[in-house]
């Protein structure tokens, strides 16, 4: 029954932008759809997998996230009296692990790093990129989850973070800003949302003195700031070792 009901959530999620699809071609580009019999099962197929990975997000994912930190943080690792932060330790270590192995399995970054290595006719390594992006998002959830230890603002770590990209703008390739800008977004999606978002919940729920709702969130802020500097570093010390050896 409970699949049932994500299988009607998933067809009233994806109605709309059908529904966008087909008053554009029918009425704006005025032609018919081409190959409908296999667009209609293509939607099908989407439909049953949205429903499928909801389900298996509850049932797997997101008890796995608040596991892995409740057992980080358990008396086994942390000290049930006067814990200091390199007390966490291996919570900033998990987080970062995390989000390397997430981002580096990512399959819109993928997606996009062979796209930015076809169009760049090879200036722009697909395996680069992505360790690249996978770098700064471990970095930034192993940041964002000291934040979420330590109690700090949240808008602190994400201003400050952003003035640095500022800085770096000036000085990174312009043919790699729009790139690096839009490798934070990709970061975002199927892969690693769902943990990271359970991690940061589980930590919360986990750290004395801390809100869920307050402090639980945020983590795919720093997921999508880092990997932004990374990439713009990762133009810059290229164009660096291109000069010295020309």
């Amino acid at each position: 029954m409970k699949l049932l009901w994500g299988l009607l959530g998933s067809l009233r999620d994806i109605l709309p932008i059908a529904g966008t699809i087909l008053v554009f071609q029918l009425w704006v580009i005025r032609r018919p759809l081409p190959n409908v019999y296999r667009l209609l099962r293509g939607l099908v197929f989407v439909i049953i997998g949205m429903a499928l990975f909801l389900e298996g997000l509850e049932m797997a994912l997101f008890p796995l996230g608040d596991l892995m930190a409740a057992q980080l943080t358990g008396p086994d690792f942390i000290p049930p009296q006067g814990a200091v932060m390199m007390d966490y330790l291996w919570v900033y270590l998990f987080a970062a692990s995390l989000g390397f192995a997430t981002t580096l399995a990512e399959p819109s970054l993928i997606a996009v790093a062979l796209k930015a290595q076809e169009i760049s006719g090879g200036a722009i390594h697909a395996w680069g990129l992505r360790l690249a992006v996978s770098v700064g998002v471990a970095f930034g959830i192993a940041l964002g989850a000291y934040r979420i230890v330590s109690g700090g603002e949240l808008f602190l770590f994400i201003l400050s973070g952003y003035l640095v990209v500022l800085f770096q703008t000036f000085f990174a390739p312009s043919m790699i800003i729009g790139l690096a800008y839009d490798s934070g977004g990709v970061t975002t999606s199927t892969v690693t949302v769902p943990l990271v978002t359970a991690l940061g919940l589980g930590l919360a729920r986990s750290v004395p003195g801390r809100d869920v709702l307050l402090d639980g969130f945020g983590l795919i802020a720093f997921a999508s700031l880092f990997p932004i500097m990374t990439v713009l570093g990762y133009a810059q010390v290229a164009t660096l070792f291109s000069r010295m050896r020309g």
